[in-house]
């Protein structure tokens, strides 16, 4: 995982902070740890991504440099919010790059799919801050 942000402490004082899943073994981590199916949207966005990466050389050995960074432009960044024991507490899909476009569903939820906003609430706005994103319940929440 990777840092993104921290957010403000709850209402308990208790630290939270974002990172970004970057692997499908922390994607399968999380969705045991939350008891959803980030893992299957993970993996599915990675395979889409990588299907329409287009090698810039014909040589074999060479036909996957930049295929990384071509899955990271492209791919929807997944994100998770933890609490300092390291107990997750919501889950955030975000657009590529951070670029709000027609056509992309934010989606954020709690585990089990349930409903992040009154407790993390204070914690998703600070992600929406921080990535210029807006992050309304009504938008991003979709049950």
């Amino acid at each position: 995982m990777r840092y993104v942000c921290d957010a403000p402490r709850d209402t308990a004082g208790n630290d939270r902070t974002w990172f970004q899943l970057e692997t499908e073994g922390e994607a399968f981590a999380e969705s045991a740890e939350m008891g959803h199916a980030v893992a299957k949207h993970f993996a599915r966005s990675r395979e889409l991504a990588a299907s329409t990466y287009k090698p810039l050389s014909d040589v074999f050995i060479e036909q996957d440099i930049g295929l990384g960074d071509h899955i990271a432009r492209t791919m929807p960044r997944f994100l998770t919010l933890r609490a300092m024991d390291g107990k997750g507490l919501a889950t955030a899909m975000l657009p590529p790059e951070g670029k709000d476009g027609a056509g992309f569903r934010i989606i954020i939820v709690g585990p089990k799919n349930a409903d992040p906003y009154p407790a993390q609430g204070a914690a998703i706005e600070a992600l929406g801050v921080h990535e210029g994103l807006a992050l309304e319940r009504s938008r991003c929440f979709p049950y």
